[in-house]
């Protein structure tokens, strides 16, 4: 029954009965007893003109009655209310607080009604908000501090393409350590080195490689675009690679060596039995069965001579033998080895490279791009020319390479194939490297990879030289 009294409508209940009795009360006091009688006295007594309400019938009666509750009125209905006003203006206080991120506020309670449980559920409230944004702030902080120290340079850009965030690597890299927010991108890429300036500028991911401090350095970028706080922007990381690829060709020569082992023993293994199996015919003179003896002994030693050729080419990749090269030829006669659709205009200009080592890169590049799952018409080669470079692409709309295989795929005897030699994209960039030029892989928009050959096409005088033909 207690709690009923107490709450609110308990509350407003007791008001009303009491304010109905008051009113009640105030009309009898006004109408029948004390009023008429102390006007009647003083009409008596102090010869006064008073009329009493009653003379002015029931209407009179009833204002009588309102102008002496309505002072009573606005006095209760103030003594009642100053809670609720309290309150109302301390939640105001507090919602102002939570807007502008200050969760610290809580509010005294002293009511055992709805309103002291909206108190309560509100402290409970901005108690919660403030452990959640406690430990928000501790995992940023931390976010923060493993950002900020990781040796990827991170670089994060606005719409405007200004720097909003980037790390101390990114400082090192491109401004001497000094700050970079609130600077343009595109202008600190202006004086970056040129293979890097075209990487970002692509869009795509990438693996390249840059003369710094007097050394090179293979980078593996990575962008991405997404929204911020409703806002576009750009997010670039730069992977130094150059340790991990030492690394790897260490583990890639362990493996080459283990390949080579695997291989000899394969071969050596039959042939030293046979060879044993081919003495005792002969000691017992079965010459019959020699021959089948010999030329199995013959078709390993030739496998095994195959096998060693094809990695020892490798090796003794002869220098390149640039010439200016017509473009019609070179292409009749690359097509005769692989099917590709030209996605470009052929270039005035003929090109300058070592036509037979550019077309075994670029048969392998194609045949790739095949057997990545494209469909055969997906599979392009473009020829554009940028500056003093030529860039030939072979693209394709395959399953792409995670970033794992991109930062590898590279490196000699790597293979993602069961059956391949990894001798395919490695000799594209020891060709392309022999040039003076270079190979960056990157991941295509919609699926698929891009190849690029990248050769330094410097002016000269030479007559155009045809293809020679492959067989």
């Amino acid at each position: 029954m207690w709690r009923r009294l107490n709450s609110l409508r308990g509350r407003l209940t007791v008001l009303l009965a009491v304010a109905g009795m008051a009113g009640a009360l105030v009309y009898v006091g006004v109408t029948q007893w004390p009023l008429p009688q102390l006007l009647q006295w003083a009409r008596a007594e102090l010869a006064l003109s008073i009329r009493s309400p009653m003379q002015l019938g029931i209407y009179g009666g009833l204002l009588a009655s309102a102008i002496v509750l309505l002072p009573l009125a606005f006095w209760l209905s103030g003594r009642v209310m100053a809670p609720v006003s309290r309150l109302l203006r301390a939640l105001e206080g507090a919602v102002a607080s939570y807007r502008d991120g200050d969760f610290s506020f809580s509010i005294a309670v002293d009511r055992g009604d709805e309103l002291g449980a909206l108190i309560r559920m509100h402290n409970a409230l901005g108690h919660t908000l403030r452990e959640q944004r406690q430990h928000l702030v501790q995992r940023e902080l931390l976010l923060d501090t493993v950002v900020q120290n990781t040796p990827v340079a991170l670089v994060l850009t606005d719409a405007a393409g200004r720097v909003a965030y980037a790390n101390i690597a990114s400082r090192h890299l491109f401004n001497e350590g000094r700050s970079l927010h609130g600077l343009d991108f595109a202008e600190l890429l202006a004086t970056a080195p040129e293979a890097l300036r075209q990487a970002v500028e692509s869009g795509e991911d990438a693996l390249l490689s840059l003369e710094m401090d007097g050394g090179e350095e293979t980078f593996h970028l990575s962008q991405r675009a997404f929204r911020l706080q409703g806002r576009p922007h750009r997010l670039h990381l730069f992977r130094r690679m150059t340790r991990e690829l030492s690394r790897q060709e260490v583990a890639t020569w362990k493996r080459v060596i283990r390949v080579i082992s695997h291989e000899l023993n394969n071969s050596l293994a039959p042939i030293s039995s046979l060879a044993h199996s081919g003495a005792e015919l002969a000691r017992r003179g079965d010459v019959e069965r020699l021959p089948g003896v010999f030329a199995t002994i013959g078709e390993r030693a030739r496998h095994l001579h195959g096998f060693i050729t094809g990695y020892a080419s490798f090796a003794k990749l002869p220098a390149p033998q640039p010439a200016a090269i017509a473009w019609a030829p070179f292409l009749d006669a690359l097509a005769q080895h692989c099917r590709y659709r030209l996605a470009t205009p052929i270039p005035a200009r003929p090109g300058r490279f070592d036509a037979a080592q550019i077309e075994q890169v670029l048969i392998n590049l194609i045949k790739n791009a095949h057997e990545s799952g494209s469909a055969g018409d997906e599979v392009t080669l473009s020829l554009l020319e940028t500056g003093r470079e030529l860039r030939i692409e072979v693209a394709d709309r395959g399953p792409g390479m995670s970033e794992t295989v991109l930062a590898q795929a590279l490196l000699p005897f790597y293979s993602t194939k069961r059956s391949g030699t990894g001798l395919g994209l490695a000799l594209a960039r020891e060709i392309a490297e022999a040039h003076g030029g270079r190979v960056l892989l990157a991941n295509r928009e919609g699926g698929g990879l891009r190849v690029s050959l990248l050769l330094p096409q410097a002016p000269t005088r030479q007559p155009v030289a045809g293809i020679p033909a492959m067989h």
